[in-house]
């Protein structure tokens, strides 16, 4: 294949279509946030739109906030 060829480009652009989607249908959303009231950390449930806590503090968080006290 040469690289001056119309099929090139087409080729590429529907590879790198292809991982983009891959990246969306593999995009795992179970990533923590924070509260920034409580600096907590939480899931946020996609099926029913709810936050789960899960006991834990996020240290800079907590710093940051007791720098503003």
């Amino acid at each position: 294949m040469d690289i001056s060829s119309k099929t090139l480009p087409v080729i590429l652009i529907i590879v790198l279509v292809g991982v983009l989607l891959l990246q969306f249908a593999t995009n795992d959303n179970s990533t923590p946030l924070i509260d920034p009231e409580t600096c907590e950390l939480y899931l946020v449930d996609s099926q029913i739109n709810t936050k789960t806590y899960l006991d834990e503090f996020n240290q800079k968080c907590l710093d940051f906030k007791n720098l503003n006290k």
